[in-house]
């Protein structure tokens, strides 16, 4: 059964005084659990939100194009130097070589890369 019918059926079977009463129950609850994950999730990285379209590109050109570990962080450096502000620069290296470390099929997705363009490099990477 659709949730929005089981919704719809414990409404009615209420009658019109119990009615609120539900909802309000309902969306108090819903209130509390946003905010308790809200909590349990932390701040976002304000470094990681500004460069995460160039890590992801980076990621990405690393595995794609089957780079070992010398030759991916040679790329790290130049990608780094080039499109990255001076002060930030050993930062955002040292994150790009922790994502690549870090990188499994679990987490690929979020890259957009294929199973099988990861597994092809994770095997030059060894």
């Amino acid at each position: 059964m659709p949730y929005s019918r089981l919704w719809r059926r414990t409404l009615q079977a209420c009658g019109p005084g119990q009615s609120m009463n539900v909802f309000v129950w309902a969306y108090e609850r819903s209130c509390a659990r946003y905010s308790a994950m809200r909590k349990s999730l932390g701040q976002p990285d304000p470094f990681r939100l500004r460069y995460r379209d160039l890590l992801a590109e980076v990621v990405t050109g690393v595995v794609r194009s089957r780079k070992d570990k010398k030759n991916a962080a040679a790329y790290i450096q130049q990608m780094a130097r080039q499109r990255v502000n001076q002060e930030d620069v050993m930062r955002f290296i040292e994150i790009a070589e922790t994502e690549l470390m870090s990188l499994h099929e679990g987490n690929i997705a979020r890259y957009r890369l294929r199973p099988l363009e990861y597994t092809a490099w994770r095997g030059t990477w060894k």
